[in-house]
């Protein structure tokens, strides 16, 4: 994502509990719905033992508006209750990326 301006990373870390029945559906869901969103940039994703995804917004505000998102609020709460072990969500500015690329 090449981005010349500041922008906002979310980082959300988490662990998955014993029920993650329905989960990969509604992950697939709030991909779509997250990238329909105002101020929304990219998403980058990865699982294994915890789970980390990135999400990209262009200011605090779009991720405010995204956390208080209706079918995102459904999301967090099936979340607390039935998928994750643990989560974790940093909110960052950055200031400035660069990437190198293998020919």
């Amino acid at each position: 994502m090449k981005n010349n301006n500041p922008y906002y990373a979310v980082i959300f870390t988490s662990t998955h509990s014993e029920n993650t029945e329905g989960y990969t559906d509604m992950a697939i869901q709030m991909e779509i719905l997250a990238k329909a969103q105002d101020g929304f940039l990219g998403i980058e994703s990865a699982r294994d033992t915890i789970g980390i995804t990135v999400s990209y917004w262009k200011s605090l505000d779009a991720i405010t508006n995204w956390k208080q998102q209706s079918d995102h609020l459904i999301a967090q709460q099936k979340g607390r209750q039935d998928w994750y072990s643990w989560y974790n969500v940093r909110i960052c500015k950055v200031e400035r990326e660069y990437e190198f690329v293998k020919d």
